[in-house]
């Protein structure tokens, strides 16, 4: 089945959109658990998309990126966070940072769950979209969940490293953080952010069609 291009953007644009977006609500969610209420307040925990959409980040990037045919790239409005609010800042900047790459990876499991139902169910007209929306779900979760382990501030990653090393060093990585997004867009320039998020990418996607058996 040859898809047009609108069915085709409309395939990557609901992965993409619920990707970005629950990984900033899980955030959210994680940050009020361990104390601050941030989020909360400015009603930034929840799983409806306009709360979180950013025009360019969510819609504009990741469509071109697309058409360009190179990694797909994007973001979302993030999550306030205050971490001088957490019960145990430096130990809990973990968890609400760990959360935005967790929250992509089940949400990789549930595309995968997705293709497994359509190879289990009848045919349908619907089944090679939904088979096709759920690779690109499973990609798309895959690529976010790797490229926000990065371990470069300010990305997930970076957050992790920091609450993970001794004070010391954490607070030298900190530092980094004005030029993290320099150094990222650098990365996809040279060519070396393949190299770099590609084996978690691959770990995260064979792990999820195995679970499946697909």
């Amino acid at each position: 089945m040859e898809l047009t291009l609108i069915q085709k953007i409309v395939v990557f644009a609901i992965p993409v959109i619920f990707a970005i977006t629950l990984h900033e609500a899980a955030h959210g969610y994680a940050a009020l658990r361990f104390g601050d209420r941030t989020a909360k307040m400015l009603g930034r925990i929840t799983l409806n998309p306009l709360k979180h959409i950013d025009p360019i980040g969510t819609i504009l990037v990741p469509l071109i990126t697309y058409l360009a045919g190179g990694i797909l790239f994007g973001w979302a409005k993030p999550v306030p966070v205050n971490f001088g609010n957490l019960r145990r800042p430096k130990q809990d900047m973990f968890w609400v940072a760990a959360a935005g790459p967790g929250a992509n990876i089940l949400m990789a499991l549930f595309w995968g769950a997705v293709m497994k139902l359509v190879h289990i169910l009848p045919l349908t007209d619907y089944s090679q979209p939904l088979l096709l929306m759920g690779g690109a779900g499973v990609t798309i979760n895959a690529v976010l969940a790797a490229l926000n382990l990065l371990p470069i501030p300010p990305l997930d990653g970076g957050r992790v490293a920091v609450s993970l090393l001794p004070s010391r060093w954490a607070y030298g990585l900190a530092r980094i953080e004005p030029y993290g997004l320099f150094i990222l867009i650098a990365l996809i320039f040279t060519g070396l952010l393949s190299a770099f998020i590609g084996p978690v990418y691959s770990a995260i996607e064979q792990l999820t069609y195995f679970v499946f058996g697909l």
